[in-house]
């Protein structure tokens, strides 16, 4: 990765990889890659094979017990993350580690919002079977699911976990009221969204929202949004009945 600026104090994200290549990725573009380039967030990735045992840097092993496929080695993995934590807090709330694996609990918005308020975190990308347990218990590691699917490795994962979190820090998307107004922003799926033209293959904007009435263009929104998030996702929206009239079956017609 090339040397960008980075301001005093910047979020900073590091990645344990085997695949440093693979960053920034997509981070590097758009509003998130000019707010790299700016020094507003910070990202580190860190090549796990220079911590490799041997003369091969072997990084993995078999599975105790017996098994199919290799399971990243907990010394290797912990060197990795002491070199990580070089001038980190200790303190978890204030830099928690993330370890990308399928049995994590599942990313939310919600997360993303916690993880943003932190100085920053440490990312860690499996691959093969797994990673050792051990080094999950001595570094206080959190495990993060970003779904019910399995990939090749944490590094598609940990891009996706980095810019939900990036965009959250205030001045990288430049209209801090666009992060208030999306999807799970207030427990709900975001709105339909129009812009020109007016009428595209017969279809039309909602008269109103050429209107220009805004509360009554709010109103709708919200509606839309209660619906969309009733029809396509019930445990949102149960939660949301549940935190909003106690009505935690969302039975509330729309």
């Amino acid at each position: 990765m090339a040397e960008r600026p980075r301001l005093k104090g910047a979020w900073t994200a590091r990645v344990i990889t085997l695949f440093p290549e693979a960053f920034p990725g997509i981070l590097g573009l758009s509003l998130t890659g000019k707010a790299l380039d700016q020094g507003l967030w910070a990202l580190d990735a860190i090549d796990l094979r220079p911590f490799g045992e041997g003369k091969h840097k072997n990084v993995d092993d078999t599975p105790a017990g017996g098994g199919a496929g290799m399971v990243l080695r907990a010394d290797v993995v912990g060197r990795a993350l002491e070199q990580a934590a070089i001038g980190t807090p200790s303190d978890r709330d204030r830099w928690p580690v993330v370890y990308l694996s399928p049995r994590g609990r599942p990313f939310t918005q919600a997360m993303a919002e916690r993880f943003s308020r932190a100085d920053g975190l440490t990312l860690i990308c499996g691959r093969f079977e797994g990673l050792d347990e051990r080094v999950l218990e001595e570094y206080e590691v959190e495990e993060v699911s970003l779904g019910d699917f399995v990939l090749s490795g944490g590094e598609i994962a940990a891009q996706a976990l980095i810019d939900a979190t990036v965009r959250l820090i205030p001045r990288v998307l430049g209209n801090q009221a666009s992060t208030e107004e999306e999807s799970f922003s207030e427990g709900l799926l975001e709105h339909p969204q129009y812009t020109r033209p007016a009428v595209w293959k017969g279809r039309e904007i909602p008269d109103i929202l050429l209107s220009g009435h805004h509360a009554k263009i709010a109103t709708w929104r919200r509606a839309m949004a209660e619906r969309l998030t009733k029809e396509r996702r019930p445990d949102l929206w149960r939660a949301y009945r549940g935190c909003h009239d106690g009505d935690p079956d969302g039975d509330r017609e729309l």
